[in-house]
């Protein structure tokens, strides 16, 4: 990794881009995947797309897709004393929110507030406590009245994320919130770049789709999918990194942080797209895990494979320790593993190649 590509990466996840409000790192991420494609194009709602075009005269195209945003709240309610309770937008983890400092990205700008955390002398029943539910949190931006927040440009339904950054920790780690999935839409943008520099194109097309909404069901990926319908797509998100004390590798299985990234097997998984990425991964010496998917995986790929008449799909998953909170945690070893294996797959690719399943 550059320091043009580092520096980068460490704008675009500082950048809030809570589901349903990614314009802001959108904006950024076109911007920069604009540098090394032929063209960015994006749809009604923000997906961003970057297309390098093949060669060949009937070039296959391979689409690498990650989501753009990531968790946070919304404005739900603000008490005549100016204090504004909150809804989740995504997953938020409730239990780890009292006396964080968070963004609102308001009318007029960003506004920093805190979620209130009573003192634990004063707090009643402290001995049994539990996590609180979402409607008990409150944000405090130092306002006295429903009147002064309104004056900072806040009303209800502005979202806010959480304001710590992301910064480096030890000799490989990165830590900070939204690398769920940010780090992913670095990654694919970061792909297109290595390929656009390759002294003659590739025979496919490759497209780099950075969608929105995924937090709430996947929604921008489902949408471009639909219209874009390449012959093959790797979604790249995050995995559980489950090398931790207190978490049951008989229940979430055994993914380690600096092993490279995870393959996931079933469901929604092609089988031939699956076994191309192993043989790749083989070919070139490149660390792998393995996880398995019995039902669904609970990523963009859910939505994009059953689209039309059917989207040959596979999920490429970066391990993470402390997912949904703000000390997310990536091995950049790992990262740039998953950045090789994404080129070494789409050099893979010929105009005979059709992962389809023979009866």
């Amino acid at each position: 990794m550059n320091a043009t590509s580092k520096n980068f990466l460490f704008d675009l996840l500082s950048t809030p881009s809570p589901t349903g409000f990614e314009v802001r790192g959108q904006r950024k991420w076109a911007a920069y995947a604009g540098k090394f494609a032929d063209r960015v194009e994006s749809d009604a709602y923000g997906t961003a797309w970057a297309t390098l075009e093949g060669k060949g005269k009937a070039p296959k195209k391979i689409m690498f897709e990650a989501h753009a945003d990531e968790i946070g709240y919304m404005v739900k309610y603000i008490s005549k004393e100016g204090f504004i309770s909150v809804d989740r937008v995504g997953g938020s983890d409730v239990a780890t929110a009292r006396g964080r400092r968070v963004d609102i990205l308001g009318d007029k700008g960003t506004v920093r507030g805190i979620i209130g955390n009573i003192a634990i002398h004063i707090r009643e029943d402290r001995d049994n406590e539990k996590a609180p539910k979402v409607h008990e949190l409150w944000i405090d931006i130092g306002a006295s009245s429903a009147g002064e927040v309104s004056d900072a440009g806040i009303r209800v339904g502005h979202p806010a994320v959480y304001a710590d950054a992301v910064e480096e920790l030890g000799a490989h780690r990165l830590v900070g919130r939204a690398l769920d999935n940010r780090v992913g839409g670095f990654i694919i943008a970061e792909v297109i770049a290595r390929l656009s520099q390759r002294k003659t194109r590739l025979p496919s097309t490759v497209i780099a789709l950075n969608a929105v909404q995924e937090e709430i069901g996947g929604h921008g990926a489902k949408m471009a999918a639909y219209r874009l319908m390449p012959d093959v797509a790797i979604v790249l998100d995050v995995t559980h990194a489950t090398d931790t004390p207190s978490v049951d590798v008989k229940k979430h299985g055994e993914v380690k942080l600096g092993d490279g990234p995870t393959l996931t097997h079933g469901g929604a998984n092609h089988v031939e797209v699956v076994k191309r990425l192993i043989s790749v991964a083989e070919e070139k010496k490149m660390l792998i895990q393995h996880e398995s998917s019995s039902r669904f995986t609970g990523t963009d790929t859910d939505v994009i494979f059953n689209q039309q008449h059917g989207i040959p799909s596979a999920l490429v998953s970066l391990p993470l320790r402390y997912m949904h909170s703000v000390v997310e945690m990536a091995d950049l070893r790992d990262v740039e593993q998953v950045i090789e294996l994404l080129v070494a797959f789409a050099e893979s690719v010929t105009a005979k190649d059709e992962f389809s399943v023979k009866l």
